[in-house]
Formats: structure tokens, C-alpha cells, sequence
């Protein structure tokens, strides 16, 4: 968890229409020549942020893809290296962050960050890469974006589904948060406010997928959630899903959405105040049950089995969970996982 003082301090900016000001924005912090980060297929997406940053780009690297695979980092170091920016322009969700700050991380450049998703990664100085089928994560505060610019209106062609389960991820960085050993102040109060403000938005934006102040609040909600996962460290739940997605190919948001409510479930027992927090933050009478409900109204895949994990990569996983040594409030052995593991992956 870093210091004060290493935390990132970002220049944030909120408002529909606000990418019109990301050109201003960016020369006030004197990055003059910008390589523009994002997933592959965007295209057209992508116009008001091209014609925002306008003369300041340096051309666009679109090799983001889930998890950051160090094949993809490569490449795009190769890109950067050809074209020479002075800092990269995230846009997108936590694949293009990722990569960004995974390029920041070799070349040292700064980073500004157009979310799209609700992931919140883009408020913090956590990077990962997944080389062959392993996921390493990090702090380094040198990689966490200089400027985020939310505009509700870029998010709007993000599908209903996506929205929940890109809020969802959000919702566990917060819930995590919740009871991180010697958790500072700060974070709690931010995992509180975004499992108010993303329980509320996230109905409202798969049942009205064009409502721009629904999107608006998401925005709010996953900005706050990632400045909880700033100021935290995170246990079980994020290990098992870094696993299940670095080793096993499942797709990230999701497997959060699904994997959530059994952690904690098994973590109650171990940190009945912070439960009854998450509890009272989702306005339900039990954590679990609030994560549960919540994904029940969203449309979440609640199993594992149905994004792709099979039951003969249960006892490897739980082996690889198990193998490391991460913050949690109860300790965890290899059974805990598996049983946790079974538990998830033909839930209903």
C-alpha cells in the first residue's frame, strides 16, 4: 500500500462533453506528443478523443487486450520506441490502461487516462502483466495517470452487460478495501461511497442503457472505488481472480461479478464489522447476500463454470491461490480455496 506521499495525485475532471477540453488539459501538463493506447477495432469510437487531442498526437497503438499479455507489452514498446511520445493517452477500460502503465513501467512515460469501462484502474499505480499463464501484479507509483478525464458520453456504446460487469469489478475493488488490514480512513470512506453510488447506478444504466446522468454516477462510483483500491491492499478475492483470468483464461470483469460473494462469504466470519458495512453501504441485511442480489438484478453469470473454468482446473487453481502469501482476514489454505472454488462454479 503506498505512503501519502507516493500516493498518486491525478488531475481528475468530470463532466459530459468534457473530453472537448482533453487538448487544454494536456498542455497544461506540457505533453506535447501523445500516443493514444486502446484496444483494437475502436475506430470511429475514438474520433472525439483524436479530434480533442488533435496536432498533439503521435498515433494511435491499438494492441490493448485482456490481461496485458507480455507479447502485446512487447509490441507496443515497439510502437512507442518508433514513435517517440512524450507521455500515452489511455482510452478505454483496464486493458488499455493496463497496457499503458505496463509500457510506463519500461519507458518511464507519463500517462493520461480517457476511461470508458468502470473499472477505475486508471486511479491507481497497480499494474499487472500475464507472461504464459502467470498474472504479476505491482505498485509502482510512477505509472499511475497524471490526468482522467470521465465523460458520460463516451461510455454510452458500452453494452448494458458490459456496464455490469465492468461496475462489478468496481464494486469488489471496494468491498476489499473494506477490510484490508490497518485499511486508512480514507479508503474506507471512499469503498462506502462507491458501494452506494454503483449499487444505485448500475440497475439504472442496464435498464436505461442511454441515460447519460445514470452513466454519469457509474463514473462517480468506479472513480471512487479505485481510489479504495489506491489506498488498500487487496486479499483472497482479487488473488483468485488474477489466477482464473492469468492461467485460465477467463475474462476479468466477470469472474469478479461471479467469484465476489462466495469470498465473502468465507471472509465474514473474520471481519463481522467491516460486513456490516458492505452490508449497509448495498442497503441489504447481509454482504453476500447484497453482492448476490445486486448481481441477480445486473443479469450477472453467477458460475464459474459458465465462463469457462473447468472442474479438473479446480485443485491447480487452488494450488496456485494458495501458494502465495496476500492480506486477508482469515488465513487460507489450499482446501479453503478449493472448497470456495466448487462452491462457485455451478452457482445459481
Amino acid at each position: 500500500m503506498p505512503s501519502r506521499a507516493e500516493r498518486a495525485r491525478p488531475r481528475v475532471v468530470f463532466g459530459v462533453g468534457t473530453v472537448s477540453r482533453l487538448g487544454s488539459e494536456l498542455d497544461a501538463l506540457h505533453f506535447r506528443r501523445v500516443l493514444l493506447i486502446t484496444t483494437p477495432g475502436r475506430g470511429g469510437s475514438l474520433a472525439p478523443v483524436r479530434d480533442a487531442v488533435g496536432h498533439r498526437s503521435a498515433g494511435v497503438c491499438d494492441r490493448a487486450t485482456l490481461h496485458v499479455p507480455i507479447e502485446q507489452v512487447r509490441a507496443a514498446l515497439a510502437d512507442v520506441d518508433a514513435a517517440a511520445p512524450d507521455a500515452l493517452l489511455a482510452v478505454g477500460g483496464g486493458s488499455a490502461v493496463g497496457l499503458a502503465k505496463a509500457i510506463a513501467l519500461e519507458r518511464r512515460l507519463p500517462i493520461a487516462a480517457v476511461p470508458t469501462t468502470y473499472a477505475g484502474s486508471e486511479m491507481t499505480g497497480i499494474w499487472g502483466v500475464t507472461d504464459g499463464d502467470v498474472k504479476r501484479t505491482g505498485r509502482d507509483a510512477g505509472v499511475a495517470p497524471r490526468l482522467v478525464v470521465y465523460d458520460a458520453s463516451l461510455t454510452v456504446s458500452l453494452p448494458a452487460d458490459v456496464s455490469a460487469t465492468s461496475g462489478m469489478n468496481a464494486i469488489a475493488h471496494a468491498v476489499e478495501a473494506m477490510y484490508a488490514p490497518a485499511v486508512d480512513p480514507d479508503a474506507t470512506a471512499a469503498a462506502e461511497d462507491a458501494l452506494r453510488v454503483l449499487s444505485r447506478a448500475l440497475p439504472s444504466v442496464v435498464a436505461r442503457p442511454a441515460d447519460l446522468d445514470a452513466r454519469a454516477l457509474a463514473q462517480r462510483g468506479a472513480h471512487a472505488a479505485g481510489l479504495a483500491l489506491e489506498l488498500a491492499v487487496m486479499g483472497l478475492h482479487h488473488k483468485v481472480c488474477h489466477v482464473l483470468g492469468g492461467t485460465f483464461g477467463l475474462p476479468h470483469a466477470p469472474t469478479h461479478a461471479a467469484v465476489l460473494p462466495h469470498v465473502v462469504d468465507f471472509n465474514a466470519p473474520a471481519a463481522p464489522a467491516a460486513m456490516a458495512r458492505i452490508a449497509a453501504a448495498l442497503g441489504a441485511a447481509d454482504a453476500a447476500a447484497g453482492i448476490r442480489a445486486l448481481n441477480q438484478q445486473l443479469g450477472m453469470a453467477t458460475s464459474l463454470g459458465c465462463l469457462g473454468l473447468c472442474e479438473s482446473d479446480v485443485d491447480r487453481a487452488a494450488e496456485l491461490v494458495a501458494s502465495e502469501t496476500y492480506p486477508n482476514p482469515r488465513s487460507v489454505t489450499t482446501d479453503d480455496v478449493r472448497v470456495l472454488l466448487r462452491g462457485a462454479l455451478w452457482a445459481d
